[in-house]
């Protein structure tokens, strides 16, 4: 780009991705952002952050993705960021009735926690029910064989707030906005050949329109491989379930300032929602992958109203045998708004933050998620910045774009140590939807 801070930018997704990519962007002086989402509203009912809330924890397996989450709880701490950000902390078990590969997973992210400078302070061990009752009075269940450890540094952001609250500041600063399925929903992206090779000079959208560009940047999540197919299986859309109960007003009152509930083996839950009453659960597991047989790429399941209003027979087990061990009150209520939430899945749970090949540095890909994406939203735009600069090329290799040398459909994200279960084909689980209810 030269280094040109006026000419065209397409960011394609309003997500936590896009959305940071356009305010970092705009800080740093670029003044011609255009962002694109078939969603008709941010937060987008596309994103896997349209959601009441995401665990905030630093504790990681690699200590520099611990030391990169420290580098994004200090943004979350900043006014504008704070009013998103719930510092409740992170009460993270395991049933007496976990596996093996559950126990010692836990054991490696509470030995993260305990033998790191900053989070070392924060760890307090858990051995039994008194312990775990120390720590969140309002767990008057068994507990049964429960032990862990409680991080007092970690809480939740409420992402679906967050997304709208940095859209409101984009707006502000001239970032255009087109959200629709008519202008929103972005086709194709349009190439030309220069002396280097193809380069883009733009999007195409669903209303026909062709809208010039010096940069794309892709940051559509679990659809990635729509836009780039050459990502193929390396981006994989997988997805978890996802459940709410609708509590009273004293019911959530009674809840104030619950940390983050988490049993590895079963699920974990949040600080009620005091706007609406809802207690939001989700179950652990392997996860959901939809394969086309044809391409091999999993990708979200279309329309969209098909990953809403039901809860696999398996995952609802989970909830409530969690509900029925921490606050057994609530162990039998009725779940609602049900659903699955669908992101960008990687080998290692790695981002994929690089040029795409063969597009002479013309295009930008933002994906790989993981389900563990969201807490990184205030800095994820430096990471795009920096690709802008001089090098031009990323310097962190598990960042970099990958061969798509994954076998299609493997499920390969049963091999991540912190997911305990098996990946299943969503077709496999559509069988159970009708027999439930919103």
């Amino acid at each position: 780009m030269a280094g040109s801070r006026q000419w065209p930018i397409v960011i394609v997704g309003a997500g936590a991705f896009g959305l940071s990519t356009a305010l970092h962007l705009i800080q740093d002086g670029y003044t011609n952002i255009t962002v694109f989402d078939r969603g008709d509203e941010v937060p987008s009912p596309y994103s896997a952050a349209n959601d009441l809330n995401k665990i905030m924890r630093p504790e990681y397996e690699d200590p520099f993705y611990t030391n990169l989450a420290i580098e994004a709880m200090a943004a979350w701490k900043t006014p504008l960021f704070a009013p998103y950000f719930h510092r409740t902390g992170f009460l993270h078990c395991v049933s007496g009735k976990a596996e093996q590969r559950a126990k010692d997973t836990l054991q490696r992210f509470r030995k993260a926690a305990e033998s790191h400078p900053i989070l070392s302070k924060f760890v307090v061990p858990l051995s039994s029910r008194s312990d775990i009752q120390e720590q969140a009075w309002q767990l008057d269940g068994d507990l049964p064989g429960w032990h862990g450890y409680f991080n007092r540094f970690d809480g939740y952001t409420h992402s679906a707030d967050a997304l709208r609250g940095i859209y409101r500041v984009l707006q502000g600063c001239g970032v255009r906005f087109f959200l629709g399925e008519s202008v929103g929903t972005v086709n194709s992206i349009v190439y030309e050949q220069s002396p280097n090779g193809k380069r883009t000079k733009g999007v195409t959208t669903k209303d026909g329109k062709i809208h010039a560009a010096e940069l794309v940047i892709i940051a559509t999540g679990a659809k990635a491989a729509s836009l780039v197919p050459e990502v193929g299986t390396t981006v994989e859309a997988k997805s978890w379930s996802v459940a709410h109960i609708q509590l009273t007003d004293e019911e959530t009152s009674a809840l104030r300032g619950i940390p983050i509930i988490y049993a590895r083996d079963l699920g974990f839950y949040f600080e009620p929602d005091p706007k609406t009453n809802l207690l939001k659960l989700c179950p652990m597991g392997g996860g959901y992958i939809n394969t086309n047989k044809e391409t091999g790429i999993s990708l979200p399941p279309e329309p969209m109203n098909a990953s809403v209003g039901f809860l696999p027979k398996e995952d609802e087990a989970k909830l409530r045998e969690l509900l029925r061990h921490t606050l057994p009150a609530l162990a039998d209520r009725p779940f609602v708004k049900k659903s699955l939430c669908w992101f960008a899945d990687t080998v290692g749970s790695h981002f994929i933050i690089d040029y795409v090949p063969n597009s002479s540095k013309s295009v930008i890909i933002l994906s790989g998620d993981s389900g563990h994406g969201f807490k990184m939203f205030p800095i994820v735009g430096s990471w795009v910045l920096a690709l802008l600069g001089p090098q031009k090329a990323q310097s962190n290799e598990q960042w970099k774009w990958k061969s798509s040398k994954v076998k299609a459909g493997s499920g390969w994200g049963d091999v991540v140590s912190w997911r305990v279960g098996t990946t299943t084909e969503y077709k496999d689980i559509r069988r159970f939807k009708a027999e439930s209810k919103l």
